[in-house]
């Protein structure tokens, strides 16, 4: 009776380890990416959605301009300081317009306008006849506009960014009142989204200034009483060398 040859299995415990370093090596990377910064997070996530463009549009625009300026990347005495920050404030723009589901609205109906400029980012809310953010003459908030300020503070608050806003209001307003003009509606706007952030989310050591104005910017542009004078500027605002 022959001899039995002795079967051999010792190559699949190789395959099995080799699987086993891979997955370990997976995982450490993940633990190590998300203990990074957020811009670094936003950064890498960006470069893995499509690895083949560079982080940086060639026009730096979130959305095409318009001749209000709407959409673009404002050139200035500096831009940002590195290709993370860009990518980041990129990023930062395109969660805002998805929270806020406002993609599909003609250029020029949006009721809001989302801006990458030298500093940071500037969100402009505009009170539009179509779709008003505050109710007729007053400083209330439509349901439009407690739905704009709830997802504004939600996001605002999960960055370290200095925060600015800016009321206007056309100098043509008039009330019932004599005393209450456009500069005491513009003040009130301006307090209620500030209110509004606070109330929200918003950690208010963030707000750096709230500013009213009413005459138009820039002057010329449209009818006294056109929906752009009529509109809450908020700027999210880099702190240089901030973690």
């Amino acid at each position: 009776m022959g001899k039995k040859k002795h079967e051999h299995h010792g190559g699949a415990w190789k395959v099995a380890y080799a699987d086993f370093v891979t997955a370990m090596m997976a995982l450490f990377m993940v633990l190590w990416i998300s203990a990074q910064d957020q811009e670094i997070l936003l950064s890498t996530s960006r470069y893995f959605q499509n690895p083949f463009n560079t982080p940086m549009d060639r026009t730096y625009g979130v959305m095409a301009g318009d001749k209000d300026g709407g959409g673009s990347f404002q050139t200035g005495d500096r831009p940002p300081s590195t290709v993370v920050d860009m990518a980041f404030l990129h990023q930062l723009a395109n969660d805002l317009y998805r929270l806020l589901d406002v993609q599909s609205v003609q250029e020029d109906q949006k009721p809001i306008d989302i801006s990458v400029v030298n500093d940071g980012l500037r969100i402009t809310v505009f009170n539009r006849k179509a779709q008003p953010f505050f109710r007729t003459g007053s400083a209330d908030f439509t349901r439009w506009g407690e739905l704009v300020v709830q997802n504004l503070a939600w996001l605002m608050d999960r960055y370290n960014m200095a925060v600015a806003i800016d009321s206007y209001t056309a100098d043509s307003f008039r009330s019932d009142t004599p005393s209450y003009g456009p500069w005491e509606l513009s003040s009130d706007r301006a307090n209620a989204m500030r209110r509004g952030l606070v109330l929200y989310a918003l950690d208010p050591e963030k707000i750096d200034r709230v500013t009213a104005y009413t005459s138009p910017t820039p002057p010329g542009v449209s009818p006294e009483d056109s929906d752009i004078n009529q509109r809450v500027e908020i700027s999210m605002i880099m702190r240089r060398g901030a973690k």
